[in-house]
């Protein structure tokens, strides 16, 4: 694990440098902060950057040199004692380009904002659209326009929105600070148009300056479109601080939070319980008492359905419901032997009732993930088991209560639904450096494929020795172990991020802090679920 943590810091080392040295100080030259320096000054000294999406785009658009993080750091932070999100474009990249994953990582960050009531700051300085990829980042539900859209939404709920335009803002993407509730704008740098001095010129003839069609003193003095014009970088970030100060209080959601105990055991203890081997079995309770409060611990029907354990305990001092895989190998009261990371029908069924309380009970979920997936096979079927599984996915599906998701190692198959994975809407979801997410394990379905693949060539008249057909799994597999790593997911926002075990705890606690913002609607039980 430490290795593999390290592997993970000298990636990330490589994103912060957004596009290189060489442009970051070009940036610099201009009297410009660095997007990662505007962060830094803009949040709290005492508040630690919970940062989401730094993989997001890792590995990929390599035709074009690549793009760092996206081209765009998001993250939770507080500003003047108040958690808010925040969004800042990276003009090192691209010149802050838009990219497919670069409008994905803004809407997530929004959305965010959205589900937890979060202020959300932008720190605009964006070139807009990459234009070579125009066709799949502009037109879509899930693409560039709609930022925009939900500027809006975020608007009408009351939640608050404060842009600062800190460079280029150009073409549709001026709509977003315009959108928001205030904008500011830096002097010499900062320019807001919707269309440039070689656009204008292009299509209506007009000889135009940058600075006479969209700078500081036009979009304040002339067109009022921004509400404050600061001298430099460090004034705007200030102004936002000052802004944020002023912003009341509103109704919460009131989860229980008391005084918090140090765990059991602690959290650097995490490396050695949990195995490098993914098919060895561990004592998975040994890994939550490094997690959870010391003594807050109320397991819920912990003899029945044992390769799922639920239980009522406390992180940090919050109040929260636990969901986690156990890998150990149990034998049930009926003296059967059930496998470790498999959901049988007891479990499935227990993890459905004990999400419906915890939702009557306004308590958040924690789900930890080390799952193969449900259990197969005629016994399975003639018990019952899809009957079961879809409880439990309902269940999840319409839990109103947070959930946080943390894969710890596999989440596969229908057992990444039922687990709570990114299409059931975890608040948040984040992943450990030995998380794998996909339909199924590497060697089972390289093997699948293989005997697909082998089947076709026969049909064709083809005989592959046993060389062949060795050659063929292991390409196979390895292509498929590729898109099972935490960086396949991490860089297509499967998760929010890949982060050190043994911070854990703390992220549990920031992400319960953010959703405490947003009142909890009241659960409804679907016709499966009862």
């Amino acid at each position: 694990m430490k290795l593999s943590l390290s592997a993970m810091r000298r990636k990330l080392e490589k994103i912060y440098l957004g596009g290189g040295e060489k442009k970051l100080e070009k940036q610099r030259a201009k009297g410009k902060m660095t997007a990662r320096e505007r962060v830094e000054y803009l949040k709290d000294n005492d508040s630690e950057f919970l940062e989401l999406g730094a993989f997001a785009a890792y590995e990929m658009y390599t035709e074009v040199g690549g793009a760092a993080a996206a081209g765009v750091v998001a993250g939770l932070a507080h500003i003047a004692g108040r958690l808010c999100v925040i969004i800042a474009n990276d003009a090192s990249v691209k010149a802050g380009a838009w990219f497919p994953m670069t409008a994905k990582k803004n809407l997530r960050a929004q959305e965010i904002a959205m589900e937890n009531h979060l202020p959300i700051i932008y720190l605009v300085d964006s070139a807009g659209v990459f234009l070579p990829m125009q066709n799949e980042v502009f037109a879509d539900k899930e693409h560039f326009g709609r930022t925009f859209r939900n500027n809006a939404v975020m608007s009408s709920k009351g939640i608050p929105q404060i842009a600062a335009i800190m460079g280029s803002c150009v073409a549709g993407g001026a709509y977003l600070p315009i959108m928001s509730d205030e904008a500011l704008i830096v002097e010499g740098t900062g320019s807001i148009f919707l269309a440039g001095p070689y656009l204008v010129k292009a299509a209506i003839g007009e000889d135009v300056d940058k600075e006479t069609l969209g700078g500081a003193h036009t979009q304040t003095a002339i067109s009022g479109d921004v509400d404050y014009k600061c001298k430099d970088d460090a004034e705007c970030l200030d102004t936002i601080r000052d802004l944020v100060s002023k912003i009341g209080t509103r109704e919460k959601a009131g989860f229980d939070r008391i005084e918090a105990k140090q765990p059991q055991l602690p959290n650097e203890k995490i490396y050695e319980l949990f195995p490098a081997d993914r098919a060895k079995p561990y004592d998975t309770r040994e890994i939550l008492n490094t997690i959870v409060d010391e003594g807050e611990w109320t397991e819920y029907k912990k003899e029945y359905g044992q390769t799922i354990i639920c239980a009522y305990t406390r992180i940090d001092g919050w109040a929260v419901g636990l969901v986690v895989n156990n890998r150990q190998v149990v034998k049930t009261a009926k003296k059967e032997m059930q496998f470790g990371g498999v959901i049988y029908s007891d479990s499935a069924d227990k993890a459905a009732r004990f999400i419906m309380n915890c939702n009557q009970k306004k308590i958040p979920l924690v789900f930890l993930h080390d799952v193969s997936g449900f259990m197969v096979g005629s016994r399975s079927e003639h018990g019952g088991i899809i009957k079961d599984g879809a409880k439990m996915v309902s269940a999840v599906s319409n839990s109103t209560v947070p959930k946080i998701s943390i894969v710890m190692g596999n989440s596969y198959g229908a057992g990444n639904y039922a687990m709570c994975g990114k299409a059931y809407d975890p608040r948040f979801i984040f992943s450990w450096p030995s998380g794998r997410i996909a339909v199924m394990g590497g060697k089972q379905a390289a093997k699948t494929l293989m005997q697909i693949q082998v089947g076709s060539m026969k049909a064709r008249g083809q005989e592959p020795t046993e060389k062949e057909q060795q050659e063929l799994f292991d390409k196979i597999y390895a292509k498929y172990e590729s898109e099972t790593s935490p960086y396949y997911a991490a860089s297509r926002l499967w998760t929010d991020a890949i982060i050190d075990p043994k911070e854990t705890r703390n992220i549990i606690s920031r992400c319960i802090e953010a959703s405490n913002n947003a009142p909890v609607e009241k659960f409804n039980v679907g016709v499966i679920q009862t």
